[in-house]
């Protein structure tokens, strides 16, 4: 009878996790119908980011993991991320992104207010898979987004071929920059051969990544995933993720999904 029970909570649980889902569906998709309410509009809106995430209120914005590196503390605010987003002809034309700092009252704007950071990174996601210039901007904000984690839907973002390529591109980087973290995880110093100067061996990946792909490409998923060196390995991994090959967003998969 346990068993019959648990098969029960289970089936529960996971239709409570469609309505769930398809409950942020809904929210998001209301969301992209206001941003596109009219063919020519002004759009903000604020959400909570992840907390190595900081700026001055400018576009200049700071993901890092810790404040205090170097004995230094910056004056970066840790959020939240205030967005502009611009609508011209029913295209997106412009998104800006800034952390920290404030909003001014101002005319002829359309403000959401504070959005769900959840609904804002699968908002920005939608928005990226659109046309018009703007859509290679919502790509950051997807990626600061408190609790985010979209590294699958980046992905899907770099293989579609129906996506603006300069946001093909933007999302293969950011996928990169996640499989460099996961790959690097606890790894601690180097321990091949410590006679190399590091810069030398770095340079030695980037001239292999100058090479032909059948060529290059192989060899430096090796290196990213056998070399003991940390930062071997993430210059590796930033230099495949350069390429736009299918072989290196297969790589990248497979250090997400371990």
């Amino acid at each position: 009878m346990r068993g019959v029970w648990q098969v029960v909570l289970a089936g529960a649980a996971l239709a409570g996790g469609s309505a769930c889902a398809a409950a942020q569906s809904a929210q998001v998709a209301a969301l992209e119908q206001k941003v596109f309410a009219s063919k020519d509009a002004t759009i903000r809106l604020t959400f909570a980011t992840k907390p190595n995430v900081c700026g001055n209120g400018d576009r200049n914005i700071s993901i890092h993991g810790d404040d205090d590196e170097d004995g230094w503390k910056s004056d970066c605010d840790h959020g939240p991320a205030h967005v502009t987003i611009k609508v011209r002809d029913g295209e997106l034309a412009d998104i800006a992104t800034r952390v920290g700092g404030s909003w001014l009252p101002r005319e002829g704007m359309t403000d959401l207010g504070t959005i769900g950071a959840k609904d804002a990174s699968q908002l920005f996601l939608r928005l990226a898979r659109r046309p018009g210039k703007g859509a290679d901007d919502a790509i950051l904000p997807a990626i600061i987004a408190d609790s985010s984690d979209n590294w699958k839907e980046l992905l899907s973002l770099a293989r579609n071929d129906q996506v603006r390529r300069d946001v093909r591109k933007s999302a293969v980087f950011w996928v990169g920059q996640e499989a460099a973290a996961a790959a690097t995880r606890g790894l601690t110093d180097v321990v091949d051969d410590n006679s190399v100067d590091r810069e030398v061996r770095e340079s030695a990946v980037f001239a292999l990544s100058q090479r032909p792909k059948n060529e290059a490409v192989p060899a430096l998923v090796s290196i990213a995933r056998n070399h003991k060196d940390p930062e071997i390995r993430r210059k590796a991994i930033f230099w495949l993720g350069q390429t736009e090959d299918p072989r290196a967003l297969a790589y990248f998969e497979e250090v997400l999904t371990r």
